[in-house]
C-alpha cells in the first residue's frame, strides 16, 4: 500500500514515521524545498516540544478550539508519549518551572534530526518543491497532482498546515470540504503612539489583562515593546480572543492591572498606610508593590504627580488616579503583530468533517487530516506542537488500517 502525505511540517513528519512502522511505502509531498522549517525557528531556536502537563483535562484548557475533539486524540497519544517518543530516540528532554518542554541541548536541530534521521531509517520518500493543487479521488485511492507531478496513493494524509489565507486551502475546498475561514491567533498587540512605549523592554511578571466589552481575561507576564504589548499573558489573551479581536478589526481597549493580586481596596489601604509612614519620600523616587521604576515613575506621571512631589503633599485626587492607573489602565489596541516564532491560525477544516476516532473525512474514506489544517489551536508554550504530535500519530496510524 501506498500512503502520501502532504506537508513536511511537524504533524506530516509525525504521520509519515508512523504509517511506515506498519511496513508501507510512504511519499511525503513538501511544497517548499526544506522540512520542518516552523520546528526549526520556534522557541527561539530551541523548539518548545511539548508542554509538561500529564493530565490531558488540564492539558486541554491550553486550547481555545477543539477541546472536545482533542480530548479523543489525546487518548491515543499525549504528553508523556511524546517525551518517551523523543527519548528513546536520543533527545534527552528538560521541562521548565513553567511547564514548557525542551530539548536538554537547547538547540532545535536535534528534534528535526531525530524526525528527519527516523524517516530516512524508514525509507520514507520526502519528494521537496512539490506543492499538491489538486487531489483526485479514485476508486480506490487518490490522485495527487501539483506543478510537474503526479502520484497515485493508496490513503492521503493532508498536514498542510494553517494558512492566513484562505486561498491556502484551495485543494481541499475543491474537494468539497467544509472549511472554518481562518483568521490568526497567537499575536501581539499593537499600540498608537504613547508615552507607554517609553518603557519597551519593560516586563512585570504577574500582570492582568483583559478588554473592554468582553469577558476576556487572563493574567501571567507582560512586556511592553517598542510597538505595543507582548508576553505570555498578551498571547494567551489573542489566542482565545481571536475571533472577538477579528470580528471589531483589531481595534478595542485593553484594562491592564499591574499586579494580578491588586484590589483597589488594597491599594488604597497600602498607599495611606505609605503615606502616613513616610510622608517625606518623593513618590516618583521611591516606587511600590514590587513594580520597575520606570513603570511607577510612568503611573505617577499619567496621574499628574509631580516629580518631586512627596507623600505629605498629594491629594486624594492623584492618589485614586494612581490607583487607577495601577489597578486598571487603559491602552487602546489598534492592531496586531505576529508572534513570529510560532505563528499560528485558527479556523481549518471544519471538526464535523473528521472523524475524531481515526482522523479519517467522513466524506472520503482513506483521507485523513493531521495538524494545523485542522480547526484546533493552542496557545504559546507547546500546546501546538502536542496537537501536532497527536494528531500525526493518529492519522498516521489510521491510514495504514486495510480495511477502511
Amino acid at each position: 500500500m501506498i500512503i502520501g502525505v502532504v506537508g513536511g511540517g511537524a504533524a506530516g513528519f509525525f504521520a509519515a514515521i508512523h504509517a511506515a512502522y506498519s511496513g508501507h511505502n510512504v511519499i511525503l509531498f513538501e511544497k517548499h524545498r526544506k522540512v520542518l522549517s516552523k520546528v526549526l525557528i520556534s522557541g527561539g531556536g530551541r523548539c518548545n516540544v511539548t508542554q509538561g502537563i500529564a493530565n490531558a483535562n488540564e492539558l486541554l484548557k491550553g486550547y481555545p478550539r477543539g477541546r472536545s475533539f482533542l480530548k479523543k486524540v489525546f487518548t491515543h497519544f499525549g504528553t508523556t508519549d511524546t517525551l518517551s517518543w523523543f527519548e528513546n530516540r536520543g533527545v534527552p528532554l528538560k521541562t521548565e518551572a513553567d511547564g514548557r518542554v525542551f530539548p536538554k541541548s537547547d538547540d532545535s536541530r536535534s528534534i528535526v534530526s531525530a524526525l528527519v534521521n527516523e524517516a530516512k531509517r524508514l525509507g520514507i520518500r520526502v519528494e521537496l518543491n512539490r506543492g499538491v493543487e489538486s487531489v483526485e479521488t479514485l476508486t480506490p485511492g487518490f490522485r495527487v497532482r501539483g506543478k510537474d507531478f503526479s502520484e497515485r496513493v493508496d490513503r492521503l494524509i493532508v498536514c498542510s498546515g494553517g494558512s492566513s489565507k484562505r486561498e491556502g486551502y484551495g485543494f481541499l475546498e475543491k474537494l468539497g470540504l467544509n472549511l472554518v475561514p481562518p483568521i490568526p491567533s497567537l499575536f501581539t498587540f499593537n499600540t498608537p503612539e504613547t508615552e507607554l512605549k517609553k518603557l519597551r523592554g519593560l516586563s512585570v511578571p504577574s500582570g492582568h489583562i483583559r478588554f473592554e466589552g468582553s469577558k476576556l481575561n487572563y493574567s501571567g507576564p507582560i512586556l511592553i515593546t517598542h510597538w505595543g504589548l507582548s508576553g505570555p499573558a498578551v498571547l494567551k489573551l489573542s489566542a482565545f480572543g481571536a475571533s472577538w479581536l477579528h470580528e471589531k478589526s483589531y481595534q478595542a481597549v485593553a484594562l491592564i492591572r499591574w499586579d494580578a493580586d491588586f484590589t483597589p481596596e488594597g491599594l488604597l489601604q497600602a498607599l495611606q498606610a505609605y503615606k502616613s509612614n513616610h510622608p517625606r519620600k518623593i513618590i516618583h523616587k521611591n516606587p511600590l508593590f514590587g513594580l520597575p521604576a520606570r513603570l511607577w515613575g510612568f503611573l505617577a506621571s499619567v496621574a499628574e504627580i509631580e516629580e518631586e512631589l512627596k507623600w505629605e503633599a498629594v491629594s486624594k485626587k492623584k492618589i485614586n488616579k494612581l490607583i487607577e492607573n495601577l489597578f486598571k489602565f487603559s491602552l487602546k489596541i489598534s492592531g496586531k503583530t505576529t508572534f513570529k516564532e510560532e505563528f499560528v491560525t485558527a479556523g481549518g477544516i471544519a471538526l464535523d468533517e473528521i472523524d475524531p476516532n481515526t482522523l479519517e473525512s467522513r466524506k472520503y474514506p482513506g483521507l485523513f487530516f493531521a495538524g494545523e489544517v485542522i480547526d484546533v489551536d493552542g496557545i504559546t508554550g507547546g500546546y501546538n506542537f502536542q496537537a501536532a504530535w497527536s494528531t500525526g500519530f493518529l492519522a498516521g496510524k489510521s491510514s495504514t488500517i486495510e480495511e477502511l
